[in-house]
């Protein structure tokens, strides 16, 4: 057999080893990331995605701890109205969204206050509620809700995607999104 053919005939066999790989990726090779109390539960993942943003004034946010939360093909997405009330929506990738938000120039301290959780076979969606603070314990700034998708591979749990919007006057959070 030529050595074209015997490629050729290997292919599809390489593709089955090779694609499931690339979709698995995360983990930042050669890091500390991610933490196994950061990935094996749904509770430790969300936990980690809010301590991943939350920086004092002038500290850089866990960018590398971040990137292993999330899949390597995540999707993230910024909604809510400009200063004319017009609607928006902002998609990225993680490593956009923090082109222009590493550093916590005045500091913010984001966490969940309510988490709604839908699930179904190795996918989640969780509705997560939050508030957040300039200061650790300073007054609350601002509220709003995230919404996140998440995949178990039989391993970990991966972010697959999120969303958010904040609260706004013309946007109140619904009361089945806060602690009764």
């Amino acid at each position: 057999m030529s050595i074209a053919m015997t490629v050729l005939c290997s292919l599809p066999m390489l593709l089955a080893i090779s694609i499931p790989s690339t979709f698995a990726q995360g983990s930042v090779p050669g890091g500390a990331f991610p933490l196994a109390k950061d990935v094996e539960t749904l509770d430790g993942i969300i936990k980690a995605y809010y301590e991943v943003v939350s920086a004092p004034a002038g500290q850089p946010k866990q960018v590398e701890r971040d990137h292993s939360l999330h899949h390597s093909l995540a999707r993230v997405a910024v909604t809510g109205k400009d200063k004319d009330g017009i609607s928006f929506v902002k998609m990225m990738t993680l490593d956009e969204y923090y082109e222009d938000n590493v550093v916590a120039e005045a500091g913010f301290f984001e966490k969940e206050i309510h988490r709604v959780t839908q699930k179904f076979g190795n996918i989640v969606h969780v509705w997560s509620t939050y508030e957040w603070r300039t200061e650790e314990k300073g007054p609350v700034g601002g509220r709003g809700i995230n919404s996140i998708q998440l995949y178990h591979d039989g391993k970990r749990w991966w972010i697959t995607s999120w969303i958010y919007d904040s609260e706004r006057e013309d946007n109140p959070i619904p009361s089945e999104f806060l602690s009764q």
